[in-house]
């Protein structure tokens, strides 16, 4: 604590001349300010060592020792030095350089990923605003029991190819049908004719329009991962729930179709045999729909005897995220028998 403080002049000492013999003043220089600190007064050898020390400054309180046995490697560290960079250990810096770089990286992964998520909101967004505006043209029962009443003039001014009109109550299925000049067309388009993450719920380019006039009609939508377009058709590979459906509407300018669930498989993209419209006769028909039934993961209780009784299906396919997104759900309607009756009885 000594040497905060500046330390009072030594008054004048008396020496022996070795020469002379005669006894002469010994002072000590005067020094200023705070130099009192870092310099010690001549001829004393004690202050002459602590102002060896003192010179160096601000001295750190675990300092590494001057010789080189007292360092790593023999060489002197600054403990102050968190980051190592005044060390000269190749190894060590390499490290420090790596992690850097992975932590840049990481990072860079982060925001990438943020950016990817937030797109796909967009794109989700964008898909519920066109299925939102396009539902608006139809009215629909809110008990289900009724067909939707669709203003065929208004979707028509948006797009010329609408075929017909989708409802499965109590789901969000409820969409305009279109047919292009081939499947792809309406795969990631919209009415508007703008890209579209799920385009538009559209019947297979080779049915004959506006569907429902093959023994087959195809109509295939997205099963998007927000619960939009067709994901409750892929839902219901569940049997509680496919019970839980009983009726599908398919509207079209000219006849209203009101059909029931029938069986539901799954298979992938690959397979050819879901794609058939026409058959050579009513047993080979019949024959074809046995055939699917042995691959149902859902279905009706009495599913063979209305396979027995019928001539025409309506299939909605959809897609499934099994087998690296190549999987299909297909689900396959029969049109009531009470509605083929009605239908009969108005023709007579």
């Amino acid at each position: 604590m000594a040497s905060h403080f500046k330390e009072p002049e030594e008054k004048p000492r008396r020496g022996r001349d070795a020469a002379a013999g005669a006894h002469t003043p010994v002072s000590t220089p005067a020094h200023r300010g705070g130099d009192e600190s870092y310099h010690a007064p001549v001829g004393n050898p004690h202050a002459a060592a602590n102002a060896g020390r003192a010179t160096q400054g601000f001295v750190p309180v675990t300092s590494a020792n001057a010789d080189a046995g007292s360092s790593r490697h023999g060489r002197r560290t600054d403990p102050y030095d968190l980051s190592g960079r005044r060390e000269n250990n190749p190894k060590r810096r390499r490290n420090r350089i790596i992690s850097g770089v992975l932590f840049a990286l990481g990072v860079i992964l982060i925001l990438v990923a943020a950016g990817m998520w937030g797109y796909n909101q967009w794109q989700y967004h964008e898909q519920d605003q066109i299925n939102e505006k396009l539902a608006a043209y139809a009215t629909i029962d809110p008990k289900g029991s009724e067909a939707p009443v669709v203003d065929w003039a208004s979707l028509k001014a948006v797009n010329q190819d609408v075929v017909g009109w989708v409802q499965i109550p109590n789901t969000v299925v409820n969409f305009p049908v279109y047919q292009g000049a081939d499947n792809d067309e309406y795969l990631h388009t919209n009415a508007e004719g703008s890209y579209s993450l799920g385009g538009q719920i559209f019947l297979d380019a080779e049915n004959t329009a506006p569907g429902m006039q093959d023994a087959q009609s195809i109509i295939y939508g997205h099963h998007l991962r927000n619960g939009a377009m067709f994901k409750p058709i892929a839902d219901m590979e569940n049997q509680e729930y496919f019970d839980s459906v009983d009726t599908v509407w398919y509207v079209t300018e000219n006849a209203n179709y009101e059909l029931e669930p029938l069986m539901l498989y799954k298979t992938d993209e690959n397979d050819t045999n879901v794609r058939q419209f026409s058959f050579a006769s009513g047993d080979d028909f019949h024959t074809y729909l046995a055939g699917l039934l042995g691959k149902a993961v859902a279905k009706r209780s009495d599913a063979d005897a209305l396979i027995a009784g019928a001539d025409k299906i309506l299939t909605l396919c959809t897609c499934n995220y099994t087998n690296n997104e190549t999987g299909r759900t297909v689900l396959v309607c029969v049109p009531k028998a009470s509605a083929v009756a009605g239908a009969a009885a108005t023709s007579n």
